[in-house]
């Protein structure tokens, strides 16, 4: 399946913030159906408003938690505020990494 819109943009701004080793970002609106914020930017049912993302990078190295989910919600901070309603991060440095 390919990326919509919105996924498309988070892919770029991610990619070019923290030269990720690993970006797995996965459209996770389909169980939210029939919620208010359901339909992202093209209101769409089930559409890019709620995202699953793992991201490693070596940019994550001695930042805590909070500091990374901070890092990635500060490039992120446009669709934060419109399109999408949630975004689960999982943020890794290299030796963090499992599978």
């Amino acid at each position: 399946m390919s990326d919509g819109p919105i996924a498309t943009i988070m892919r770029g701004k991610l990619q070019s913030a923290f030269q990720p080793t690993r970006l797995e970002l996965e459209d996770d609106s389909a169980r939210h159906a029939g919620h208010h914020h359901e339909g992202g930017m093209d209101a769409r049912p089930g559409g890019e408003s709620h995202f699953n993302l793992t991201l490693e990078s070596a940019s994550f190295s001695g930042l805590s938690r909070v500091q990374r989910q901070r890092a990635v919600n500060a490039v992120l901070a446009e669709e934060l505020a419109g399109p999408v309603h949630a975004l689960s991060i999982r943020a890794l440095a290299p030796d963090e990494a499992v599978g």
